[in-house]
C-alpha cells in the first residue's frame, strides 16, 4: 500500500513539475516573441508618419484629417463640410517592408461623411507595399498598393472584412489571376462598431494572408502592377512585381481608429 501511495506521490509530484516548467517555458517564449515586435505607432503623436490627402501636397494634413486622440490613430472629419473625393492615406515613412507579420486593432466611429461615396460607409483599409507616397500625383485616389479592405457591418446582411482590393495591382488567388477589383475574405461579419483585431501575414509578393480574431480568412499571391487605377507615372511599369513598399493607412469618408499597430520583421 505504500509503496503505491509513494508511486502516486511521485507521479503526481512529476505531473506538478512538468505543468510547472511547461507554464514558465510558455511564458518565456511568449515573452521573446514580444520582443520581436516593434511598435510603429506611439500614441502620442504622428511621429514616423507622414499623409497624402488627395488635390493636396504630400506631408500636408488637409483640416486635421489623422489625429491623435485617447492613444488612438483617428481619422477624422470634424472639420470637414463635405468630402468632396478627398481620399486620404497615412503611411509609416520610416521605412519600407518586405517580409513581416503586422497587427492592428479597428474601430469605426461617429457618422459617414456627407458627400463621401455610398460604397465607403465604415470602409477603410490598409494599404500594403504601398509606392513612395512622395510620387503620388496631386490628384491620385489610392497608392499602388494592395488593400486589405476593412469593412464594417450594417446591422444587417453579411458584409466580410479584411477582404482584397487592389488599387493599380493585380494579385493572384487560388494561383488564378483575381478579375475583380476587391474580393471577399471568408470572415464573420462585425455589426457591432466594437475594436476588431486585424493582422496580415506578408512574404514579399510570394504569399500575403489576412487574419481576423485570429482566423486565417483570405491569402494571396503574385503582387504586380496592373488593373485598374493605375496612375499614369506607373503605366510604364505594368506588369512589374511588387516585392516590397510603405505600409498606409486609409481616410475613405467613415470616421475610424486605430490602436496597437505592431509589426515584427520575419525570415522566411
Amino acid at each position: 500500500m505504500k509503496k503505491q501511495l509513494r508511486t502516486v506521490f511521485y507521479f503526481l509530484f512529476s505531473l506538478f513539475f512538468l505543468l510547472i516548467f511547461g507554464n514558465f517555458i510558455s511564458k518565456n517564449m511568449m515573452h521573446s516573441d514580444d520582443k520581436n515586435w516593434i511598435s510603429i505607432f506611439n500614441g502620442q503623436d504622428l511621429s514616423g508618419w507622414n499623409m497624402k490627402v488627395r488635390y493636396f501636397d504630400y506631408g500636408d494634413n488637409h483640416l486635421n484629417t489623422f489625429k491623435v486622440e485617447n492613444g488612438n490613430l483617428k481619422v477624422s472629419y470634424e472639420n470637414y463640410d463635405s468630402f468632396d473625393d478627398k481620399f486620404g492615406h497615412i503611411f509609416y515613412t520610416k521605412r519600407k517592408f518586405k517580409n513581416y507579420h503586422l497587427s492592428l486593432e479597428y474601430k469605426f466611429s461617429g457618422k459617414h461623411l456627407k458627400g463621401a461615396p455610398g460604397w465607403s460607409v465604415k470602409n477603410s483599409g490598409i494599404m500594403l507595399h504601398c509606392q513612395d507616397p512622395s510620387t503620388m500625383l496631386i490628384d491620385q485616389e489610392f497608392p499602388v498598393s494592395a488593400e486589405v479592405q476593412l469593412l464594417g457591418g450594417l446591422n444587417k446582411g453579411e458584409r466580410t472584412t479584411a477582404n482584397v482590393c487592389s488599387p493599380g495591382t493585380d494579385v493572384d488567388i487560388d494561383n488564378k489571376l483575381a478579375k475583380k477589383h476587391c474580393n471577399n475574405s471568408n470572415s464573420r461579419t462585425f455589426h457591432n462598431d466594437d475594436w476588431v483585431k486585424v493582422e496580415v501575414i506578408v512574404n514579399s509578393n510570394k504569399k500575403v494572408q489576412h487574419i481576423v480574431e485570429g482566423d486565417t480568412v483570405l491569402s494571396y499571391t503574385n503582387i504586380k502592377v496592373g488593373g485598374n487605377k493605375v496612375p499614369s507615372n506607373y503605366l510604364v511599369k505594368i506588369g512589374e512585381s511588387i516585392y516590397e513598399g510603405y505600409i498606409s493607412l486609409q481616410s475613405e469618408g467613415h470616421p475610424v481608429e486605430f490602436r496597437n499597430i505592431k509589426i515584427k520583421e520575419i525570415d522566411f
